[in-house]
């Protein structure tokens, strides 16, 4: 079944506060409360990568507010990833 078009969401924008296995995280609101999200299909098809501490816009069904989908990745440029310095091999001399 495919569902309606006009179905409405509520977008809102969290931080990630936990990554969860299975591509879910747990997010929160700038109120405090907390949602289980998992990212959208054009995140995981284009491999966005989510971490701890970003920030995120998500989509919530007005009747279920204790879960979301996440469709965007905020730019932070104060978040820090620790990511390990990629090497392309020995370097030739």
């Amino acid at each position: 079944m495919a569902k309606a078009q006009s179905e409405e969401y509520v977008e809102v924008e969290g931080k990630i506060v936990a990554v969860l296995p299975g591509t879910m995280f747990r997010v929160e609101l700038a109120n405090g409360h907390q949602v289980l999200a998992h990212i959208s299909g054009k995140l995981r098809k284009h491999f966005i990568k989510i971490t701890t501490g970003d920030t995120v816009k998500m989509e919530m069904s007005p009747y279920d507010l204790d879960k979301a989908r996440i469709v965007y990745r905020l730019r932070n440029a104060a978040v820090q990833r620790n990511a390990p310095k990629r090497s392309y091999g020995p370097k030739r001399r």
